[in-house]
């Protein structure tokens, strides 16, 4: 950890930010683009909403926001599927958001996980700067480790609006997939078909 990291970490407070830092750089921020931070309509946002909107954006950072992966004895081994969980994320090139849908499958070792959960867990990790690459395998990996998995797929399809807002400003949809463990081809197959059904 480099001395920078360190003294960062240091200003952050129990909400999970530094708020009087995010105030200053959003009051900052506004005059850089020639807007008076003190007009009617301005002064709340560099007050409280941006930083509490940056205090829940970011919950994925911290370890205190994980939801409770309490797992429960598994009564098959068949694959556990989980589709069109909302995600929510921004992108760390352009801390612009990007919008989509997940879909989990993973196949238990002995125990699993409240479906809830998964939903909860995506929308956990999402919650932090992030590339959609990125995301994708972060949940795959963090699931495996969480529920004891013995194989764990993710398909992740999002719309970036770093692409559509500026760019080409286009919208197209990307689509990512991560794999951990021991997913067989029959595995994908019904995975594949989870995902249809659900489109």
């Amino acid at each position: 950890m480099t001395n920078q990291h360190q003294s960062a970490q240091t200003t952050v407070d129990s909400r999970g930010i530094d708020w009087e830092q995010a105030q200053r750089a959003t009051r900052l921020l506004l005059e850089s683009l020639g807007e008076n931070p003190d007009r009617e309509g301005l002064t709340e946002t560099w007050q409280r909403r941006l930083p509490a909107s940056l205090e829940t954006l970011t919950e994925g950072q911290r370890e205190t926001a994980k939801p409770d992966m309490r797992t429960f004895e598994a009564e098959t081994d068949d694959l556990v599927i989980k589709t069109g969980i909302p995600v929510y994320s921004l992108c760390e090139h352009h801390m612009l958001p990007y919008h989509g849908t997940a879909h989990i499958g993973y196949r238990p070792d002995e125990t699993v996980v409240g479906l809830s959960k998964l939903s909860r867990y995506v929308r956990w990790q999402s919650r932090r700067l992030t590339i959609q690459e990125g995301l994708t395998r972060e949940i795959a990996d963090g699931l495996a480790e969480e529920v004891h998995a013995d194989g764990v797929v993710v398909e992740l399809t999002a719309t970036h609006l770093c692409e559509a807002m500026r760019g080409v400003e286009t919208a197209t949809e990307t689509t990512t997939q991560a794999t951990v463990g021991n997913i067989t081809a029959t595995d994908r197959q019904r995975f594949r078909a989870a995902i249809d059904n659900h489109e």
